[in-house]
């Protein structure tokens, strides 16, 4: 029996996700967005940030940081 691929991306969004966690999305332009993670799928992210979602297509993001390092890192 084959095993299902891992998807890094998804684990990785479903934890930011469920833990809360802020994270900050550098986009190809540079810009940088603070906020919270609140859906995701295949193509694009929703982001609340300052009380609004808005949403980012995952073609557009450079890199995803997150800003709650735990204890020990």
């Amino acid at each position: 029996m084959n095993k299902a691929p891992i998807n890094v991306q998804d684990s990785f969004f479903y934890n930011l996700r469920k833990d809360n966690v802020a994270i900050t999305v550098r986009l190809t332009s540079g810009e940088e967005r603070l906020g919270r993670l609140r859906r995701f799928d295949k193509f694009a992210l929703v982001l609340e940030v300052d009380g609004r979602e808005e949403m980012i297509y995952k073609h557009a993001i450079a890199s995803i940081r997150s800003e709650n390092l735990p204890s020990g890192s």
